[in-house]
């Protein structure tokens, strides 16, 4: 688990701390994290006995970064029952089939197996499409609509559960990307909304857009 800065910018007011498990590498790297790319993408089908296998492999290798990196940040921070949020997918909730959904379930499992988390998996549900920052080209079958990253982005097209008020958030998502400000825009919604303090943790961190 390593530690790092997300400064305060256009999209962020104060500088928030950070943290993430391992380097980010894109698919056909032989560092790539395919447990991230398996928990998100289509290709997957629980009905497929392969599909299954490589979602549960996903899921426990996830499940795994998280239980190893939450209770260390949880001793840095030392803040009492820490809510874990999830930093939603570009899309509308009705957009995905539950095996793209899997990372979020695998913050809820760990939130649930801990007696010390509050489960806020669910407290950002995005209902407006955003586009998909990660994709470096468009590819038949998938229509990417939606805004790109603008400052207040989380929450126009988010709802955000009232008990995040006063409230000491790990927001959590899969990939920390430096330039797309998705994160940065959703930890700046969270302190909107009246959380007392965020902390980010990344499962994996990037060092650009084209890693």
């Amino acid at each position: 688990m390593k530690p790092f800065t997300i400064n305060p910018n256009p999209f962020l007011k104060i500088s928030t701390q950070g943290f993430y498990s391992i380097n980010y590498y894109r698919h056909g790297h032989p560092l790539h994290p395919t447990c991230l790319t398996d928990l998100k993408n289509t290709f997957n089908n629980q009905n497929d006995e392969n599909g299954r296998k490589k979602l549960k492999t996903a899921l426990i290798e996830v499940r795994n970064h998280l239980r190893s990196a939450i209770p260390e940040i949880d001793k840095l921070i030392n803040f009492p029952s820490p809510v874990l949020c999830v930093v939603p997918r570009a899309k509308a909730e009705d957009q995905y089939e539950v095996p793209q959904t899997l990372f979020r379930y695998a913050v809820e499992l760990f939130a649930k197996e801990s007696e010390q988390y509050i489960d806020g998996s669910r407290y950002i549900l995005r209902h407006t499409n955003t586009k998909t920052t990660h994709l470096r080209s468009d590819f038949s079958g998938y229509v990417n609509d939606g805004a790109s990253p603008y400052p207040g982005i989380t929450l126009s097209t988010c709802d955000i559960n009232p008990k995040v008020r006063g409230k000491h958030i790990l927001l959590i998502d899969d990939i920390y990307t430096p330039g797309v400000n998705i994160d940065e825009d959703a930890i700046q919604a969270l302190y909107n909304c009246g959380a007392a303090h965020v902390t980010f943790y990344a499962v994996a961190k990037t060092d650009s857009l084209h890693a």
